[in-house]
């Protein structure tokens, strides 16, 4: 359970590589919820992943850690993080392709 005073930030991830067709956005949603992050994945039509997670600082710097990796296929060459506006939603799921 998250500490009242713990810092939430919301981050937007671009990650780069072979991200696509290897289980990267369902590994994700995974590990977003089960560090009770919100937000969402989706693969982009230039082949790259983009997600948005929001929560505590400190589970949000090891999703995005996880992600500099991510699943067993994956090959992962960049991950571009900015800050962002926390999403409308509740829970961590799977968007559509942008």
């Amino acid at each position: 359970m998250p500490l009242l005073n713990e810092e939430h930030v919301t981050r937007r991830a671009l990650i780069t590589g072979r991200v696509q067709g290897v289980w990267f956005r369902g590994w994700t949603c995974d590990r977003a919820a089960a560090l009770g992050l919100v937000g969402w994945v989706r693969n982009r039509r230039d082949g790259s992943v983009e997600a948005l997670f929001s929560g505590p600082a400190a589970a949000v710097d090891e999703i995005l850690g996880a992600c500099r990796s991510g699943p067993p296929h994956a090959i992962v060459e960049a991950v571009e993080i900015r800050p962002a506006e926390p999403p409308n939603n509740a829970g961590f799921y799977q968007q559509a392709t942008k």
